[in-house]
Protein backbone atom coordinates (compact mmCIF):
# COMPACT_ATOMS: atom_id res chain seq x y z
CA UNK A 1 0.00 0.00 0.00
CA UNK A 2 1.96 3.19 -1.16
CA UNK A 3 1.38 6.35 0.84
CA UNK A 4 0.32 9.80 -1.25
CA UNK A 5 1.55 13.13 -0.39
CA UNK A 6 -2.22 13.84 -1.84
CA UNK A 7 -3.95 11.89 1.11
CA UNK A 8 -3.64 14.59 3.08
CA UNK A 9 -4.14 17.20 0.43
CA UNK A 10 -8.00 15.41 0.22
CA UNK A 11 -7.96 16.00 4.25
CA UNK A 12 -7.09 19.84 3.96
CA UNK A 13 -9.71 19.87 1.37
CA UNK A 14 -12.53 18.67 3.42
CA UNK A 15 -11.65 20.86 6.43
CA UNK A 16 -11.68 24.04 4.48
CA UNK A 17 -13.90 23.48 1.32
CA UNK A 18 -16.42 26.03 1.46
CA UNK A 19 -19.15 25.26 -0.16
CA UNK A 20 -16.83 23.50 -3.14
CA UNK A 21 -16.55 20.31 -4.79
CA UNK A 22 -12.97 18.82 -5.26
CA UNK A 23 -12.07 18.13 -8.99
CA UNK A 24 -8.50 15.47 -8.46
CA UNK A 25 -7.12 15.71 -12.17
CA UNK A 26 -4.09 14.07 -13.45
CA UNK A 27 -2.83 11.54 -16.15
CA UNK A 28 -3.82 8.09 -16.68
CA UNK A 29 -2.32 5.47 -13.63
CA UNK A 30 -1.41 8.22 -11.52
CA UNK A 31 -3.54 6.97 -8.50
CA UNK A 32 -6.44 9.01 -8.54
CA UNK A 33 -9.00 6.09 -7.86
CA UNK A 34 -6.73 4.34 -5.52
CA UNK A 35 -6.02 7.86 -3.34
CA UNK A 36 -9.45 8.88 -3.18
CA UNK A 37 -11.23 5.62 -2.33
CA UNK A 38 -8.42 5.15 0.19
CA UNK A 39 -9.19 8.33 1.84
CA UNK A 40 -12.90 8.05 1.37
CA UNK A 41 -13.24 4.38 3.26
CA UNK A 42 -11.38 5.96 6.50
CA UNK A 43 -12.76 9.08 7.03
CA UNK A 44 -16.26 8.11 5.82
CA UNK A 45 -18.92 5.79 6.50
CA UNK A 46 -20.33 5.11 3.36
CA UNK A 47 -18.83 6.09 -0.23
CA UNK A 48 -20.81 5.97 -3.25
CA UNK A 49 -18.61 5.84 -6.23
CA UNK A 50 -19.76 5.48 -10.20
CA UNK A 51 -17.41 5.88 -12.67
CA UNK A 52 -18.87 6.70 -15.86
CA UNK A 53 -16.54 4.59 -17.65
CA UNK A 54 -17.69 1.34 -16.64
CA UNK A 55 -21.40 2.41 -15.68
CA UNK A 56 -22.44 4.82 -18.58
CA UNK A 57 -25.96 4.67 -18.18
CA UNK A 58 -25.41 6.32 -14.47
CA UNK A 59 -25.54 9.12 -16.49
CA UNK A 60 -28.97 8.96 -16.31
CA UNK A 61 -29.17 10.20 -12.82
CA UNK A 62 -27.79 13.26 -14.27
CA UNK A 63 -29.75 13.54 -17.43
CA UNK A 64 -33.11 15.68 -15.95
CA UNK A 65 -33.61 18.54 -13.31
CA UNK A 66 -29.88 19.39 -11.60
CA UNK A 67 -30.85 19.96 -8.41
CA UNK A 68 -29.68 17.93 -5.24
CA UNK A 69 -32.57 16.36 -4.47
CA UNK A 70 -33.23 14.99 -8.01
CA UNK A 71 -29.60 13.84 -8.06
CA UNK A 72 -29.80 12.08 -4.46
CA UNK A 73 -33.20 10.62 -5.19
CA UNK A 74 -31.70 9.09 -8.44
CA UNK A 75 -29.00 7.77 -6.51
CA UNK A 76 -30.70 6.03 -4.18
CA UNK A 77 -33.05 4.25 -6.65
CA UNK A 78 -29.65 3.40 -8.64
CA UNK A 79 -28.12 2.23 -5.25
CA UNK A 80 -30.47 0.79 -2.72
CA UNK A 81 -27.96 -0.05 -0.50
CA UNK A 82 -26.55 3.20 -0.05
CA UNK A 83 -28.28 5.57 2.25
CA UNK A 84 -26.67 8.99 0.91
CA UNK A 85 -26.62 10.50 4.07
CA UNK A 86 -25.22 14.24 4.04
CA UNK A 87 -23.45 13.69 7.64
CA UNK A 88 -21.74 9.88 6.04
CA UNK A 89 -21.72 9.55 2.61
CA UNK A 90 -18.88 11.04 0.22
CA UNK A 91 -20.08 10.82 -2.88
CA UNK A 92 -17.12 10.00 -5.95
CA UNK A 93 -17.23 10.68 -9.62
CA UNK A 94 -14.98 8.92 -11.31
CA UNK A 95 -13.98 9.63 -15.35
CA UNK A 96 -16.75 12.45 -15.11
CA UNK A 97 -15.13 13.53 -18.32
CA UNK A 98 -17.63 10.95 -19.88
CA UNK A 99 -20.96 13.03 -18.61
CA UNK A 100 -20.53 16.55 -19.25
CA UNK A 101 -23.99 16.90 -17.27
CA UNK A 102 -22.14 15.83 -14.14
CA UNK A 103 -19.39 18.05 -14.69
CA UNK A 104 -22.44 20.70 -14.63
CA UNK A 105 -24.03 19.32 -11.48
CA UNK A 106 -20.71 20.57 -9.66
CA UNK A 107 -22.57 23.42 -9.30
CA UNK A 108 -25.42 22.07 -7.65
CA UNK A 109 -23.91 20.25 -5.55
CA UNK A 110 -21.17 23.12 -4.18
CA UNK A 111 -24.03 25.09 -3.54
CA UNK A 112 -26.62 22.90 -1.73
CA UNK A 113 -23.32 22.24 0.42
CA UNK A 114 -25.07 19.17 2.39
CA UNK A 115 -22.57 16.48 0.42
CA UNK A 116 -19.10 16.30 0.08
CA UNK A 117 -18.40 15.20 -3.57
CA UNK A 118 -15.33 14.82 -5.40
CA UNK A 119 -15.00 14.23 -9.18
CA UNK A 120 -11.77 12.50 -10.67
CA UNK A 121 -10.71 11.86 -14.73
CA UNK A 122 -7.93 12.06 -16.96
CA UNK A 123 -6.84 15.53 -18.31
CA UNK A 124 -6.92 13.60 -21.85
CA UNK A 125 -11.02 13.03 -21.65
CA UNK A 126 -11.62 16.25 -19.69
CA UNK A 127 -10.26 18.30 -22.12
CA UNK A 128 -11.11 16.52 -25.72
CA UNK A 129 -13.47 13.97 -25.65
CA UNK A 130 -16.69 15.75 -24.38
CA UNK A 131 -15.57 18.69 -23.70
CA UNK A 132 -17.63 21.14 -20.71
CA UNK A 133 -15.77 23.68 -18.42
CA UNK A 134 -16.34 23.23 -14.70
CA UNK A 135 -18.41 25.83 -12.86
CA UNK A 136 -16.25 28.68 -11.98
CA UNK A 137 -15.99 29.56 -8.26
CA UNK A 138 -17.87 26.27 -6.99
CA UNK A 139 -14.68 24.04 -7.37
CA UNK A 140 -11.84 23.15 -6.21
CA UNK A 141 -8.62 21.52 -7.89
CA UNK A 142 -5.71 19.16 -7.14
CA UNK A 143 -3.42 17.57 -9.46
CA UNK A 144 -2.16 14.10 -9.12
CA UNK A 145 1.29 13.37 -10.22
CA UNK A 146 3.33 9.78 -10.00
CA UNK A 147 5.36 9.32 -6.71
CA UNK A 148 7.72 11.72 -6.45
CA UNK A 149 11.18 10.65 -4.81
CA UNK A 150 10.15 11.23 -1.08
CA UNK A 151 7.25 9.07 -1.77
CA UNK A 152 9.39 6.13 -3.60
CA UNK A 153 11.65 6.76 -0.02
CA UNK A 154 8.14 5.36 1.45
CA UNK A 155 7.33 2.91 -0.29
CA UNK A 156 10.96 1.57 0.30
CA UNK A 157 10.48 1.87 4.40
CA UNK A 158 12.16 5.10 4.81
CA UNK A 159 11.03 6.41 7.98
CA UNK A 160 9.90 10.27 7.97
CA UNK A 161 12.79 10.50 10.68
CA UNK A 162 15.36 9.76 8.48
CA UNK A 163 14.30 11.47 5.53
CA UNK A 164 13.96 14.80 7.92
CA UNK A 165 17.87 14.37 9.11
CA UNK A 166 18.69 14.23 5.09
CA UNK A 167 16.28 17.44 4.95
CA UNK A 168 18.38 19.11 7.66
CA UNK A 169 21.56 18.83 5.77
CA UNK A 170 19.72 20.98 3.34
CA UNK A 171 18.43 23.34 5.22
CA UNK A 172 21.94 23.72 6.92
CA UNK A 173 24.07 23.62 3.80
CA UNK A 174 25.85 20.74 5.43
CA UNK A 175 27.81 17.93 3.76
CA UNK A 176 25.65 14.54 4.06
CA UNK A 177 27.39 11.67 6.08
CA UNK A 178 29.53 10.12 3.39
CA UNK A 179 27.36 6.94 3.97
CA UNK A 180 24.28 8.61 3.92
CA UNK A 181 25.17 10.30 1.10
CA UNK A 182 26.28 7.36 -1.13
CA UNK A 183 22.99 5.08 0.10
CA UNK A 184 20.55 8.00 -0.70
CA UNK A 185 22.25 8.40 -4.16
CA UNK A 186 21.60 4.94 -5.19
CA UNK A 187 17.86 5.24 -3.95
CA UNK A 188 18.00 8.12 -6.19
CA UNK A 189 19.17 5.99 -8.76
CA UNK A 190 16.17 2.76 -8.68
CA UNK A 191 14.40 5.97 -8.55
CA UNK A 192 15.52 7.32 -11.74
CA UNK A 193 15.47 3.69 -13.51
CA UNK A 194 11.82 2.43 -12.11
CA UNK A 195 10.10 6.33 -12.09
CA UNK A 196 7.03 7.18 -10.24
CA UNK A 197 3.95 5.51 -11.67
CA UNK A 198 2.23 3.74 -8.67
CA UNK A 199 1.85 0.41 -10.69
CA UNK A 200 5.55 0.09 -11.78
CA UNK A 201 6.46 1.16 -8.15
CA UNK A 202 4.74 -1.35 -6.50
CA UNK A 203 5.92 -4.54 -8.67
CA UNK A 204 9.78 -2.93 -7.43
CA UNK A 205 8.74 -3.16 -4.23
CA UNK A 206 7.23 -6.59 -4.28
CA UNK A 207 9.73 -8.13 -6.62
CA UNK A 208 13.04 -5.93 -6.71
CA UNK A 209 12.62 -7.23 -10.54
CA UNK A 210 13.80 -4.81 -13.01
CA UNK A 211 12.41 -7.14 -15.85
CA UNK A 212 9.21 -7.84 -14.52
CA UNK A 213 9.93 -3.59 -13.27
CA UNK A 214 9.93 -3.17 -17.26
CA UNK A 215 7.18 -4.97 -18.62
CA UNK A 216 5.25 -2.89 -16.32
CA UNK A 217 6.32 0.64 -17.52
CA UNK A 218 6.21 -1.00 -21.28
CA UNK A 219 2.71 -1.82 -20.81
CA UNK A 220 1.68 1.59 -19.06
CA UNK A 221 3.28 3.30 -22.20
CA UNK A 222 1.61 1.24 -24.63
CA UNK A 223 -1.41 2.58 -22.80
CA UNK A 224 -0.26 5.80 -23.25
CA UNK A 225 0.00 5.22 -26.41
CA UNK A 226 -4.05 3.99 -27.06
CA UNK A 227 -4.99 7.38 -24.89
CA UNK A 228 -3.48 9.41 -27.35
CA UNK A 229 -5.39 6.92 -30.74
CA UNK A 230 -8.74 6.99 -28.76
CA UNK A 231 -8.86 10.88 -27.51
CA UNK A 232 -6.85 12.89 -30.54
CA UNK A 233 -8.49 13.79 -33.38
CA UNK A 234 -8.41 12.05 -36.34
CA UNK A 235 -5.62 15.04 -37.92
CA UNK A 236 -3.79 14.12 -34.75
CA UNK A 237 -3.34 10.66 -33.87
CA UNK A 238 -0.63 9.81 -35.50
CA UNK A 239 1.56 13.13 -35.51
CA UNK A 240 1.03 13.25 -31.86
CA UNK A 241 1.92 9.88 -31.69
CA UNK A 242 5.13 10.20 -33.42
CA UNK A 243 6.12 13.63 -31.56
CA UNK A 244 5.31 11.30 -28.12
CA UNK A 245 7.88 8.69 -29.00
CA UNK A 246 10.92 10.49 -30.09
CA UNK A 247 11.22 12.25 -26.86
CA UNK A 248 13.34 9.92 -25.85
CA UNK A 249 16.08 10.48 -28.81
CA UNK A 250 15.26 14.16 -28.20
CA UNK A 251 16.56 14.75 -24.69
CA UNK A 252 18.83 11.17 -24.27
CA UNK A 253 20.42 10.91 -27.23
CA UNK A 254 21.48 14.21 -28.35
CA UNK A 255 23.72 16.77 -27.15
CA UNK A 256 21.35 19.44 -27.44
CA UNK A 257 17.91 18.98 -25.78
CA UNK A 258 15.82 21.33 -27.59
CA UNK A 259 13.21 19.67 -29.12
CA UNK A 260 13.56 19.57 -33.08
CA UNK A 261 10.87 18.29 -35.40
CA UNK A 262 13.61 16.88 -38.25
CA UNK A 263 14.33 14.14 -35.15
CA UNK A 264 10.25 13.22 -36.08
CA UNK A 265 11.19 12.61 -39.49
CA UNK A 266 13.19 14.51 -42.33
CA UNK A 267 12.38 17.60 -43.62
CA UNK A 268 9.60 18.18 -40.62
CA UNK A 269 8.44 21.41 -39.75
CA UNK A 270 6.42 23.19 -36.63
CA UNK A 271 4.02 24.00 -39.17
CA UNK A 272 2.77 19.99 -38.86
CA UNK A 273 3.74 19.03 -35.89
CA UNK A 274 3.62 22.19 -33.57
CA UNK A 275 -0.44 21.47 -32.74
CA UNK A 276 0.32 17.70 -31.73
CA UNK A 277 2.92 19.16 -28.84
CA UNK A 278 0.33 21.20 -27.90
CA UNK A 279 -1.99 18.10 -27.66
CA UNK A 280 0.01 16.42 -25.62
CA UNK A 281 0.33 19.20 -23.68
CA UNK A 282 -2.96 20.15 -22.45
CA UNK A 283 -3.39 16.58 -22.33
CA UNK A 284 -1.01 15.89 -19.60
CA UNK A 285 1.24 13.61 -21.81
CA UNK A 286 4.29 15.86 -21.71
CA UNK A 287 5.56 18.85 -19.95
CA UNK A 288 7.80 22.00 -21.92
CA UNK A 289 10.53 24.08 -20.71
CA UNK A 290 10.41 26.81 -23.18
CA UNK A 291 13.62 28.88 -23.88
CA UNK A 292 13.40 32.46 -22.24
CA UNK A 293 15.23 35.26 -23.51
CA UNK A 294 16.12 36.93 -20.45
CA UNK A 295 16.56 35.83 -16.71
CA UNK A 296 13.77 38.19 -14.82
CA UNK A 297 10.78 37.50 -13.28
CA UNK A 298 8.08 37.05 -14.42
CA UNK A 299 10.25 34.33 -16.84
CA UNK A 300 6.77 33.99 -18.62
CA UNK A 301 6.87 37.02 -20.00
CA UNK A 302 10.51 36.25 -21.53
CA UNK A 303 9.19 32.91 -23.01
CA UNK A 304 9.10 31.45 -26.20
CA UNK A 305 6.44 29.28 -27.36
CA UNK A 306 8.83 28.36 -30.88
CA UNK A 307 11.79 27.15 -28.53
CA UNK A 308 11.42 24.39 -25.93
CA UNK A 309 12.67 21.31 -24.79
CA UNK A 310 9.89 18.22 -24.05
CA UNK A 311 9.95 15.91 -21.30
CA UNK A 312 7.56 13.02 -20.36
CA UNK A 313 5.35 13.57 -17.11
CA UNK A 314 6.83 10.81 -15.38
CA UNK A 315 10.06 9.08 -15.58
CA UNK A 316 8.35 5.48 -16.57
CA UNK A 317 7.18 6.30 -19.17
CA UNK A 318 10.86 7.82 -20.33
CA UNK A 319 12.15 4.58 -19.68
CA UNK A 320 9.97 2.48 -21.19
CA UNK A 321 11.09 4.19 -24.32
CA UNK A 322 14.62 2.71 -24.20
CA UNK A 323 16.42 -0.38 -24.09
CA UNK A 324 16.32 -2.45 -21.09
CA UNK A 325 19.86 -1.93 -20.41
CA UNK A 326 19.68 1.66 -19.80
CA UNK A 327 17.94 0.93 -16.72
CA UNK A 328 20.96 -1.44 -15.05
CA UNK A 329 23.17 1.56 -16.40
CA UNK A 330 21.57 4.19 -14.14
CA UNK A 331 21.50 1.64 -11.24
CA UNK A 332 25.23 0.73 -11.66
CA UNK A 333 26.42 4.26 -12.54
CA UNK A 334 28.02 3.34 -15.60
CA UNK A 335 26.09 5.75 -17.62
CA UNK A 336 28.13 7.66 -20.05
CA UNK A 337 28.42 10.79 -22.55
CA UNK A 338 24.97 12.55 -23.93
CA UNK A 339 22.50 9.92 -22.00
CA UNK A 340 23.96 10.70 -18.55
CA UNK A 341 23.42 14.31 -18.60
CA UNK A 342 20.09 13.61 -20.50
CA UNK A 343 19.05 11.50 -18.16
CA UNK A 344 19.55 13.63 -15.32
CA UNK A 345 18.21 16.50 -16.92
CA UNK A 346 15.14 14.56 -16.95
CA UNK A 347 15.22 13.76 -13.41
CA UNK A 348 15.84 16.99 -11.94
CA UNK A 349 12.72 18.07 -14.08
CA UNK A 350 10.77 15.73 -13.28
CA UNK A 351 11.27 17.05 -9.76
CA UNK A 352 10.00 20.41 -10.23
CA UNK A 353 7.29 19.14 -12.35
CA UNK A 354 6.14 17.08 -9.85
CA UNK A 355 6.19 20.27 -7.10
CA UNK A 356 4.12 22.32 -8.94
CA UNK A 357 6.76 24.22 -10.83
CA UNK A 358 6.30 25.94 -14.55
CA UNK A 359 10.29 25.39 -15.88
CA UNK A 360 12.18 27.27 -18.66
CA UNK A 361 15.57 27.20 -19.92
CA UNK A 362 18.40 29.74 -21.55
CA UNK A 363 20.93 29.34 -24.10
CA UNK A 364 22.89 32.10 -25.94
CA UNK A 365 24.74 30.84 -28.62
CA UNK A 366 26.88 33.61 -29.02
CA UNK A 367 28.15 34.15 -25.41
CA UNK A 368 28.10 30.15 -24.83
CA UNK A 369 25.80 30.24 -21.93
CA UNK A 370 23.36 28.00 -21.22
CA UNK A 371 21.30 27.59 -18.28
CA UNK A 372 19.48 23.79 -18.29
CA UNK A 373 16.22 25.11 -16.03
CA UNK A 374 14.64 28.12 -14.23
CA UNK A 375 11.62 28.36 -11.99
CA UNK A 376 9.99 30.84 -10.03
CA UNK A 377 9.71 30.59 -6.04
CA UNK A 378 8.07 33.24 -3.79
CA UNK A 379 8.73 35.24 -6.42
CA UNK A 380 12.12 34.91 -7.03
CA UNK A 381 13.98 34.05 -10.00
CA UNK A 382 15.84 30.37 -9.34
CA UNK A 383 18.81 28.89 -11.91
CA UNK A 384 19.39 25.10 -11.98
CA UNK A 385 22.44 23.70 -13.50
CA UNK A 386 22.71 19.94 -13.55
CA UNK A 387 25.29 17.63 -13.84
CA UNK A 388 25.67 14.32 -14.18
CA UNK A 389 29.29 14.35 -12.22
CA UNK A 390 31.08 17.22 -10.77
CA UNK A 391 31.78 19.80 -13.90
CA UNK A 392 32.58 23.59 -13.10
CA UNK A 393 29.93 26.18 -13.84
CA UNK A 394 30.85 28.72 -15.92
CA UNK A 395 27.43 29.87 -17.10
CA UNK A 396 25.42 30.01 -13.61
CA UNK A 397 28.75 31.62 -11.84
CA UNK A 398 28.29 34.10 -14.58
CA UNK A 399 24.88 34.51 -14.16
CA UNK A 400 24.82 34.97 -10.66
CA UNK A 401 27.37 37.34 -10.80
CA UNK A 402 26.32 39.65 -13.56
CA UNK A 403 22.77 39.82 -11.97
CA UNK A 404 21.22 41.33 -9.22
CA UNK A 405 17.80 40.48 -8.99
CA UNK A 406 18.86 36.48 -8.51
CA UNK A 407 19.72 35.81 -5.20
CA UNK A 408 20.63 31.99 -5.11
CA UNK A 409 21.18 29.05 -7.59
CA UNK A 410 21.03 25.43 -7.45
CA UNK A 411 23.50 23.21 -8.72
CA UNK A 412 22.76 19.23 -8.69
CA UNK A 413 25.88 17.08 -9.13
CA UNK A 414 26.35 13.43 -8.19
CA UNK A 415 28.44 14.62 -5.29
CA UNK A 416 27.63 16.41 -2.03
CA UNK A 417 26.03 19.73 -0.52
CA UNK A 418 28.52 22.71 -0.81
CA UNK A 419 27.59 26.69 -1.43
CA UNK A 420 29.68 29.56 -2.47
CA UNK A 421 29.71 33.13 -1.74
CA UNK A 422 28.33 34.85 -4.95
CA UNK A 423 24.53 32.26 -3.94
CA UNK A 424 25.29 28.78 -5.65
CA UNK A 425 24.15 26.00 -3.15
CA UNK A 426 25.59 22.44 -4.49
CA UNK A 427 23.20 19.47 -3.63
CA UNK A 428 23.06 15.93 -4.71
CA UNK A 429 21.18 14.87 -7.19
CA UNK A 430 18.30 13.49 -4.90
CA UNK A 431 17.98 16.50 -3.12
CA UNK A 432 15.69 18.13 -6.10
CA UNK A 433 12.88 16.16 -4.49
CA UNK A 434 13.59 18.15 -0.81
CA UNK A 435 13.85 22.18 -2.35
Amino acid sequence: MLRRKMYEQLKHWKEHKDKKCLVVQGARQTGKTYIIEKYAEENYEEVLEINFKEMPSASEIFSGDLTVDNMVMGLRFRFPDKQVDPSKTLIFLDEIQECKEAITSLKFWAVDNRYDVIASGSLLGIDYKRASSYPVGYVDYLKMYGLDFEEFLWALGISDAMIIDVKNYLKNRKPVPVAINNQMMDYFRQYVATGGMPEVVQKYIDTRDYRQVDTVQRSLLQGYLYDIAHYASVEEKLKAEKCYMTLAKQILDKENHKFQYKEIEKGARAQKYYSSIEWLLKADIVCLSKLVTDIKFDLDDYARDDFFRAYTTDLSLLIAMKDFSLKQHIVENTIEGNTKGGIYECAIADALYKKGYDIYFYKKESTKKEIDMIFQKEGQVVPVEVKGGRASSASINSVLNKHDNIQYAYKFIDGNVGESDNGLITLPLYMSAFI
